[in-house]
């Protein structure tokens, strides 16, 4: 939607109306994932806020629009790893998954109602994700998380083979380490690959890929190490190729490449300064699959940017596509013959399910996470900054100037900043079109998404800066990319935000507390206190974590003490904003709590939303839509701004 606006008005910065409202946000917030082609048919999961954040499977022939899969009442979601991901597998029209409410192992013939294939355990305590479906679909093989307590040393992970009409029990084939992922059956049927590594490493720390082989009912030989090793060397999505090879992505190089394993040899397929892998943080991410002529459909990212490419593994040549989108949220690639289906975007694009053919380069898109009815005028290009930082280093942030086609500040006014930081910490911000960032963007606030040391997408070296400097290299880039924009012209040094959720919520509360760059700051679900986490309050997946971002534990309790801003909470000068999700399980009630307290007790000027219901990230769209005017008036407030748009008014305290 284009149309011609007339002269623009000058105002205050930060004041400027928009049409892009909290609950326009909140409908464009839906998410689109888990890419799956099979038999010319396109399969893939959207994520409705307005559904509650239900997550249904949908499904669209060749040619046709997509429809529902999964019945009201379902809600494709597992919880293993808390972060969940690769919920469902298809195999001959028959989807198994797995079900949000009670965590059970589904089956669902094509026009049939789903049934259960294991049986109900009081509390979701037994958890399945990241299947695959024999060739005769008889047995279902994957993850099985058991949670036998309420502690992560409680948690257990294995691999089960389940009958696939629930006739049996699941009946464990692997087991012994901390966890396992991307079990893929190979072509023939006769053997089985999967990646296991233990605490406490991440799997992008290190994690160790194995072959084993697969009888007919299910049962495993021993397994082999053919690549991988625990904190030295990462693998990323381990695929056997028709021929019976297995290709995967290792970071051996320093970079996530594609190598291959073919008769016990291992190769490299294309060397590049480049990420063929990404952090596996959920299961069932893909970002490459097999053409039907043995070459490879792949996706990678450079320079902040993801690029779609066909490699040749016989010859190493990598040849980029010609498309429109260089951005993802999470990949997921899927290939059959010469189709493939991928989710991507762009900064003038939002996530689009798009089916691709690869001989003729021609795409359609199934499915688009939004539909903006808005001015395109009104969007915030994104301007890829290196900027430097401590130690004669360089880090990397994606800067959005304030853009409104019906405004423009005053000629000696500079613009408020926001400092957005990812979460992760081992995560990273894309140019990808975000409703939110635009949010702010078009009532003439800037933005800047900020890839500090321990980022994703630049490298082993550039994502290993932040080992043992949690709280520190984080900070200093936040801090950083903040100073360059000052330095450059683009930013009121006077009017500078931040805000962050998760680890991104841990640096905001660092930054408010051993800092004063800062006017402001919003904490989504962040951390206050690091010792909690080192002593196993939060999930096994992450609970060992600290490990490398801080140290060993006990031995650097101090440390910990020192990274942990509930201890200096004194020190903190600026007004904070806390939001929480009730339901957390990852960053538990506990941390606001804390550092809601604090400043309480100090007398600093902040407000505090818990939200029911909600856990790890904010799904509902009354939730999104609550925190997204909460914080604007926050901002308002403490910048003594008049807003043009009319939102509810925050209540602060001591402000």
């Amino acid at each position: 939607m284009e149309t011609q606006l007339s002269e623009k008005a000058v105002a205050p910065y930060g004041t400027w109306t928009s049409p892009i409202t909290a609950d326009l946000v909140a409908r464009g917030g839906t998410s689109l994932s888990g890419a799956w082609l099979a038999e010319g048919a396109a399969w893939f999961l959207e994520g409705r806020p307005y559904e509650g954040g239900r997550v249904v499977l949908m499904k669209a022939s060749p040619g046709a629009e997509p429809v529902d899969v999964t019945p009201p009442g379902f809600n494709l979601r597992t919880m293993v790893h808390e972060y969940g991901g690769g919920a469902f597998c298809v195999h001959g029209g028959t989807v198994f998954f797995s079900n949000f409410d009670d965590q059970r192992l589904y089956r669902q013939d094509p026009g049939e109602t789903p049934v259960p294939i294991t049986t109900e355990v009081e509390g979701k305590r037994h958890r399945y994700a990241d299947g695959r479906v024999t060739a005769d679909g008889s047995l279902w093989i994957g993850v099985r998380e058991r949670h036998e307590g309420d502690r992560p040393g409680d948690v257990v992970n294995e691999l089960v083979a389940i009958r696939a009409d629930g006739s049996s029990e699941p009946r464990i084939i692997a087991g012994g380490r901390d966890f396992y992922a991307s079990p893929r059956i190979s072509p023939g049927g006769t053997k089985l690959c999967f990646l296991a590594w233990d605490l406490p490493w991440m799997p992008w720390d290190g994690c160790e890929l194995f072959v084993a082989e697969l009888a007919a009912d299910g049962t495993l030989g021993e397994p082999e190490r053919v690549a991988g090793r625990d904190g030295e060397e990462s693998i990323w999505q381990p695929e056997w190729c028709t021929a019976g090879d297995l290709v995967f992505a290792s970071d051996r190089s320093g970079w996530w490449n594609l190598d291959r394993v073919r008769d016990r040899e291992r190769t490299a397929l294309h060397a590049a300064e480049a990420e063929f892998g990404y952090p596996a943080w959920v299961f069932g991410m893909s970002s490459f699959g097999f053409l039907e002529n043995g070459r490879i459909l792949c996706a990678y990212d450079s320079g902040g940017r993801t690029s779609f490419a066909v490699l040749d593994p016989e010859t190493g040549d990598l040849r980029d596509l010609d498309l429109p989108y260089d951005s993802v949220s999470s990949i997921h690639v899927s290939v059959e013959g010469s189709t493939a289906l991928f989710v991507g975007g762009s900064s003038t694009i939002p996530s689009q399910v798009v089916r691709l053919d690869v001989e003729s380069g021609s795409y359609r898109v199934i499915r688009s996470s939004a539909q903006v009815p808005v001015d395109t005028a009104y969007f915030s290009l994104p301007r890829a900054i290196e900027f430097p930082t401590e130690g004669g280093l360089t880090a990397h942030a994606l800067f959005y100037p304030p853009t409104n086609p019906g405004y423009t500040g005053a000629e000696d006014e500079l613009p408020p900043l926001i400092v957005d930081i990812h979460g992760g910490p081992t995560a990273c911000s894309t140019p990808l079109f975000s409703l939110g960032t635009q949010y702010w963007t078009s009532r003439g606030f800037a933005l800047v998404d900020v890839n500090y040391g321990g980022s994703s997408g630049y490298g082993r070296e550039f994502r290993e800066r932040l080992n043992g400097q949690w709280g520190v290299v984080d900070l200093q880039d936040s801090v950083n990319a903040a100073r360059y924009l000052v330095e450059q012209g683009e930013a009121d040094p006077g009017r500078i935000l931040i805000r962050g959720g998760s680890a991104g919520g841990y640096t905001t509360i660092c930054a408010l507390t051993f800092t004063r760059e800062f006017a402001a700051g919003a904490s989504y679900f962040g951390l206050a206190d690091l010792e909690p986490f080192a002593t196993g309050d939060t999930h096994k997946f992450e609970s060992k974590y600290e490990y490398t971002l801080v140290g060993p534990y006990p031995e650097a309790a101090e440390l910990y003490r020192e990274r942990s801003p509930v201890h200096f909470a004194d020190r903190i000068k600026t007004p904070m904003l806390v939001l929480q999700g009730a339901d957390d399980k990852v960053v538990p009630l506990s941390q606001a709590k804390l550092i809601v307290a604090a400043l309480e007790a100090n007398g600093i000027p902040h407000a505090y939303l818990l939200f029911e219901g909600e856990g790890h990230g904010f799904r509902k769209s009354e939730s999104i839509v609550r925190a997204y005017e909460a914080e604007l008036s926050f901002y308002a407030q403490v910048l003594g701004l008049e807003l043009g748009d009319s939102v509810p008014r925050l209540e602060i305290e001591y402000l």
